[in-house]
C-alpha cells in the first residue's frame, strides 16, 4: 500500500502548519494551524480546504498554538466531521485559545465594518463560537505514550517540552514505515518543562525550523531584559510586553519572579492584561496542583501566581491600566496582531519615555516583527501610530529549540531517518537547518514547496 505526504502549510512560513498524510482509505492531518502575518498568508485561510474535509479521517493536534490548531473550526464549518486526537492538556488549552480566536474574529469584523477600513463588504470573521463549540465536541484526549488506532496507522504522542500538552507525533503507517512530526520541538531547559523526550527512530521525519538559523543565549537575554526594565524605570516609563497567552505568559511572570528575588529589577507593579492568559495560567496551575509528569520536579503555585501580580480581566481594568506610575504590563497577542495589547500600543508607542519587549518570534507580517525590524509608524484600527518608545528584542525567551537543540535532538536516533524533511520555518532558517543536518548529520534532507505530495 502506497502512502503519500502533502504539505498544506507550514512550508516557507512558520504559520498554517497543516499536513495530509493519505494511507489507503484514511486520510490524517496533522496539525490544523492558522495561518498569520503577511496578507498573502492571511488570504489562504479564506481558500477552500483542497480536500473534502470530510473525507478526513482524522486531525492529531501537536498543541494548542494557533498557528497549529487554529484552523480546525474553519474546517468543521466547512464539513469536517471526524475525531481530533491530542493530549488532554492540549484540548484545555485549545478550548480557551480557539474561543478567544472566535471572539478577536468577530469584533476585527465588527470594528472595520464600523470603521470602513475593508475590502470586504461586509467584513466576516473565518469562523463563529458555535464552529468552535462543534470542534472541541470532536476531540479525543490521548495520554503521552498511548497507542490509538487511527483506522490502520496507529499514533503515539511524545512530550515535546514546547508548552504544557505539546507533543511530537509517531504515526505507524500500514506496512510499518514510521512517520514523525516534530510539531513544535521545546528546549532542554525550559524553566517549566521537562526536556522533549527523545527521539528513537523514524523513517521519515517532519522538523520544524522556527530557530534553524541561529542559536539562544538564556543568560544575556535575561540580563538584557533586567536592563531594559531598570532604563525604562529610570526615565518614568512603563515596559509593555506582548505575549502569547499559552507559556510565554507564565514564562515571564516566572522569570520576573527569578530578577525581582536576585534584586535586579525594581518590585515595579505587574499587571496580567489578558482573560486568554490568566485562564491558561489556570491550567498549568491546575497541572502544577496534580504533577503533571511533563512538568519539572518541585514547582509550586506561587511561581505563576505571586501576590505581585494584579489581574485585569475586565476591558474596564485593561483601559485604567497603565496610569502615571512605572509599571510592567503583559497583554496578548504575542506578535501583536490583535487582542488587547493594541490598545497599549497605541497608548505607550508614541511615548519615548516607554519600552516595549517583543519576548519570541515574530513573523513576518505582524505588528511585532515590524517593530523589530525598526518601523517608525504602525497601523492599529486603521490609522497609523508613531513609534517612539524603546524597542527591544529579546528572542531567546522563545520556548523553540534553536538550531543546536534540533540537531542535538535528530543527532539521538537510534535509527536515524531516511529522509528529514524541513517545515515550520522561514527560507533562510529552512536552508541553514537542512545544510546542518546534510552536512554535519550526514543525512538526506528537504525544504518542501507548498502544497507539495511526496510518497512515503
Amino acid at each position: 500500500m502506497t502512502s503519500s505526504l502533502t504539505f498544506l502549510g507550514g512550508t516557507g512560513t512558520v504559520t498554517g502548519s497543516k499536513f495530509l498524510v493519505d494511507a489507503g482509505d484514511t486520510r490524517i492531518l496533522l496539525d490544523c494551524g492558522l495561518f498569520q502575518g503577511q496578507r498573502e498568508l492571511r488570504r489562504r485561510n479564506r481558500v477552500t480546504f483542497p480536500v473534502p474535509p470530510e473525507s478526513v479521517s482524522a486531525v492529531v493536534l501537536s498543541h494548542a498554538h494557533l498557528d497549529h490548531c487554529g484552523y480546525l473550526p474553519a474546517l468543521v464549518r466547512q464539513g469536517f466531521h471526524g475525531t481530533v486526537h491530542t493530549t488532554r492538556r492540549t484540548a484545555e488549552l485549545a478550548a480557551i485559545v480557539l474561543r478567544d480566536s472566535a471572539k478577536l474574529m468577530a469584533d476585527e469584523a465588527r470594528q472595520a465594518n464600523a470603521g470602513g477600513w475593508t475590502r470586504h463588504h461586509p467584513a466576516l470573521p473565518l469562523y463563529e463560537e458555535k464552529d468552535v463549540l462543534r470542534a472541541l465536541e470532536l476531540i479525543r484526549p490521548v495520554r503521552h505514550g498511548e497507542s490509538v488506532d487511527l483506522g490502520g496507522p496507529r499514533l503515539r504522542l511524545r512530550p515535546a517540552g514546547h508548552i504544557l500538552g505539546s507533543a511530537w507525533a509517531e504515526l505507524t503507517l500500514p506496512g510499518g514505515t514510521r512517520l514523525v512530526h516534530t510539531g513544535d520541538l521545546g528546549r532542554p531547559n525550559h524553566p517549566l518543562l521537562r526536556p522533549p523526550e527523545p527521539l528513537d527512530h523514524a523513517d521519515v521525519l517532519l522538523t520544524e525550523s522556527t530557530y534553524g538559523d541561529r542559536r539562544h543565549d538564556d543568560e544575556s537575554t535575561l540580563a538584557r531584559m533586567a536592563e531594559a526594565i531598570n532604563r525604562t524605570a529610570d526615565r518614568g516609563g512603563s515596559i509593555l510586553i506582548p505575549a502569547f497567552a499559552v507559556d510565554r505568559t507564565e514564562v515571564i511572570l516566572y522569570r520576573l519572579g527569578e530578577l525581582r528575588r536576585a534584586g535586579r529589577i525594581p518590585p515595579l507593579p505587574v499587571y496580567v492584561d489578558s482573560p486568554m492568559g490568566l485562564a491558561a495560567r489556570d491550567v498549568y496551575l491546575d497541572a502544577i496542583g496534580a504533577r503533571d509528569p511533563e512538568l519539572r520536579p518541585g514547582l509550586n503555585r506561587g511561581v505563576l501566581d505571586p501576590r505581585w501580580v494584579r489581574e485585569l480581566r475586565t476591558p474596564e481594568q485593561s483601559m485604567r491600566a497603565g496610569g502615571t506610575e512605572p509599571s510592567i504590563l503583559i497583554s496578548a497577542s504575542g506578535m501583536a496582531t490583535g487582542g488587547r495589547v493594541l490598545h497599549h500600543l497605541r497608548r505607550m508607542l508614541p511615548d519615548e519615555r516607554m519600552s516595549v519587549l517583543i519576548v519570541g518570534y515574530a513573523a513576518l507580517g505582524t505588528r511585532a516583527r515590524d517593530l523589530v525590524d525598526g518601523a517608525t509608524s504602525i497601523k492599529i484600527h486603521g490609522r497609523y501610530v508613531p513609534v517612539h518608545a524603546e524597542i527591544v528584542n529579546l528572542p531567546g525567551f522563545s520556548v523553540h529549540a534553536d538550531a543546536d537543540e534540533l540537531i542535538a535532538w535528530m543527532a539521538g536516533a537510534v535509527r536515524p531517518p531516511q529522509v528529514t524533511y524541513v517545515v515550520h520555518g522561514e527560507p533562510p532558517a529552512a536552508r541553514a537547518l537542512r545544510e546542518r543536518i546534510e552536512g554535519e548529520l550526514g543525512r538526506l534532507a528537504v525544504v518542501p514547496r507548498p502544497d507539495e505530495r511526496v510518497l512515503l
